[in-house]
């Protein structure tokens, strides 16, 4: 088991859960995070760091976010790790509101 970052992320990017990740199992894209899962050793020290709600452990992800766990996959073999606390996107508040946001992500 690994875990995902599912959509909430999408546009919000906070990034307090880096800070907290002990082997550095994140990977930044433009405007979303995700989890290496060859990297993550399931200590879960991220979920509560996130103020978007959008780890989930990956049998704990809702129905309509299962496509995240590939997702999360494929886009940690193309994106670099990101091991410091950045600041969030001026409008990450505004988009953390937002459903069904997987077409605003940059890949």
């Amino acid at each position: 088991m690994t875990y995902v970052v599912a959509e909430n992320c999408i546009r919000c990017k906070y990034t307090d859960c880096v800070e907290v990740c002990p082997v550095d199992c994140f990977r930044e894209g433009e405007n979303f995070l995700v989890i290496d899962p060859d990297e993550c050793i399931d200590c879960a020290l991220c979920v509560p760091e996130c103020p978007a709600g959008a780890i989930y452990a990956e049998h704990d992800l809702p129905e309509d976010q299962k496509q995240f766990t590939a997702l999360n996959a494929e886009l940690a073999k193309k994106w670099k790790p990101i091991v410091e606390k950045k600041d969030a996107p001026a409008d990450a508040d505004e988009w953390l509101k937002v459903k069904e946001k997987l077409h605003q992500l940059k890949r």
